[in-house]
Parts: structure tokens; sequence; C-alpha cells
């Protein structure tokens, strides 16, 4: 039997060639996506749920096909985030407000009720950032996202604390990555989202303490 993974974001980026990956190598992907469509990408284990984690209607909604249409889920890989004021420096009202509706409360939102449907030893990973590491912050851009991150890091934290020995939970640091968050990375990241997807899923595969953060860039465990 196939094992199951749900990876929210799943329309381009990164969360596409997760998804890519993990058909790759024998998943049934449960993909999410704002409006269902993912350009040019069908395949036989492949499930596309609606899903917009800043409308808790679209969250509930998602819940209730999830949980009528799979009984079990092997990994979910909270994927989907934004970064609306990505190199800036003045915090924004209304997208730092968005920031966190998305990255932070839909996420948390999202999860929770998906927890039980998680197999005993399944996976919770968080895709966070090293910007969320208040170890290494040095710099002054982007508040809303950093902040964003280092609250989904506790709430990777917490999920670890609850669930010890029954679902191993991380966050990970995918690297810096040519996708569309932002229009710099695609010029400047260093990793193509394959790269990335590789990466992850070596971290996946490989046993891992539960509550470690991990930079998947460099193979090496980051300070919170």
């Amino acid at each position: 039997m196939k094992k199951v993974v749900l990876i929210t974001g799943a329309s381009k980026g990164i969360g596409k060639a997760l998804a890519e990956k993990m058909l790759n190598e024998n998943f049934f992907v449960i993909g999410t996506s704002r409006n269902r469509k993912i350009k040019n990408f069908e395949h036989q284990n492949f499930y596309s749920l609606r899903l917009d984690l800043s409308n808790t209607e679209s969250i509930e909604k998602a819940h209730k096909e999830i949980f009528k249409n799979f009984k079990q889920i092997d990994l979910l890989i909270n994927n989907a985030g934004i970064g609306p004021d990505l190199d800036t420096y003045i915090p924004e009202k209304e997208s730092f407000n968005l920031t966190f509706d998305v990255n932070v409360a839909g996420t948390v939102f999202f999860t929770e009720p998906l927890i039980e449907l998680i197999k005993e030893r399944g996976i919770i990973l968080n895709v966070s950032s090293k910007m969320g590491s208040l170890n290494v912050c040095e710099l002054t851009d982007s508040i809303a996202y950093r902040m964003s991150k280092s609250a989904l890091n506790m709430y990777t934290k917490i999920l670890t604390n609850r669930l010890k020995d029954k679902i191993k939970v991380a966050s990970i640091h995918p690297g810096w990555v040519k996708t569309t968050i932002i229009e710099s990375n695609l010029k400047n990241g260093r990793l193509t989202p394959q790269q990335s997807a590789n990466n992850i899923f070596e971290f996946l595969t490989n046993e891992f303490e539960s509550g470690t953060f991990w930079n998947s860039e460099n193979g090496t465990e980051l300070l919170w």
C-alpha cells in the first residue's frame, strides 16, 4: 500500500517539486492549491485539493474532503507560505496580517484536525526558514516573514512535546530557492526547486530526532 503524503502549496515552486519527487518515489500525494488547478500536472496517484490558508471556510471544506476520502496520512508537509514583505524594512499592516494569517494561523488550524489522521510514527514537517531563527538573525528586513517563521518554529516545538513518541515533527529550511515568492529569488537563488525537494526528501527518509530544525541546503542542524 502506498504511503500518503499531504503537501500544502503544491501548485508551484518547492511544493510542486516535492509532489513530483514523492510521486516518483511511489507515494500517493494529496496536493493543495488555492484554485485546485496545477498547470501541466497530472498523475494517477495525485489528488488535487482546493485550499486557501487565509480563509477559514476553505480550511473547513478541505478538512471535510480529506476526512471523507482518506483514512490515514503518513506525512503532512506544511509547505504553503507567503512573503509579501520580503526585502522590505518597515512593516505594513495589511501584508503583516496576511502573512500571519497564512504562515501561522492558517497552518496551525489546518494542521490540528489532521493530527488524528496521521499514522503512528508518521511525520509533520513544517517548511520554515533560517530567517526565522532568533540565534542567527543579524538583519532588519522582512519583519512579518521572519516573525511568522519564528512562530511556526514554536509550533513545531509545541507539537514535538505534545506528540512525543507518537508523531515525529520537524522544521526545515529549504535553502535559498529559485521560486516566485519574490522576484529576486529567481535570479539569486542557489537551488532549483527540484534540488531543494531532493534535499527535503533525503531528510524525511533518514532517521531524525523529533523537534529538529534542519538546514536542508547544507545538511546541518540550525539553532532556534
